[in-house]
């Protein structure tokens, strides 16, 4: 694959199965699949990634779009196969989650930075032994109690969230390009500023 400063893996975060496919946490499958279906990229289960994986090309850049298989909480394994299969660098990947801490709607793109205890970049920090790679957090809100969130995350968004949450996704799939020429500023300055 041609070296160059953009990202080169889109992983997103969710759960394999039916049960799952609405749930908040899967926001980052949800991301890779709009991405998928712009560019007419098949997904196909790769049993040596762990997960669903596809090449697209747009705009002369080529990139990897990634599902992982396993469950969340092993998200890792199938980052690091892809990466180290293809000699991917930590920072030409792009992880893109859910994320409590931000409201419905709300996306954020930042480089590093602890896990804020999501299992998935906890193991993708784990099996990659750095934390030095990119993520785009989709805000899904915070339900405002610790001990709900797993049945929070686990649960379709209401109605209106989940206009925010798709808004969000149009938003930041608009800034492939830039993600692809490895332009992280104007990406940030686009995202980070949307009214």
């Amino acid at each position: 694959m041609a070296n160059h400063s953009g990202i080169q893996l889109f992983v997103g975060l969710g759960n394999p199965g039916a049960q799952y496919a609405a749930t908040r946490h899967n926001a980052g499958f949800w991301w890779v699949d709009q991405i998928a279906a712009e560019n007419a990229c098949r997904l196909n289960h790769e049993s040596k990634f762990f997960g669903d994986a596809g090449r697209f090309k747009s705009a002369d850049r080529e990139a990897w779009l990634l599902k992982p298989a396993t469950f969340m909480n092993k998200s890792g394994r199938a980052v690091a196969a892809l990466a180290n299969f293809y000699k991917i660098p930590p920072e030409a990947i792009l992880v893109i989650h859910d994320e409590l801490d931000l409201p419905a709607g709300s996306i954020k793109l930042k480089k590093g930075g602890g896990h804020g205890g999501h299992n998935g970049l906890k193991d993708i920090v784990a099996c990659l032994g750095t934390n030095d790679f990119w993520r785009l957090r989709i805000g899904i809100d915070h339900p405002g109690d610790r001990n709900a969130v797993v049945n929070y995350v686990l649960n379709a968004p209401m109605k209106e969230e989940q206009r925010a949450i798709d808004e969000a996704i149009d938003a930041s799939t608009a800034v492939l390009p830039a993600l692809l020429e490895g332009n992280m500023e104007a990406a940030m300055l686009k995202l980070h500023t949307k009214a």
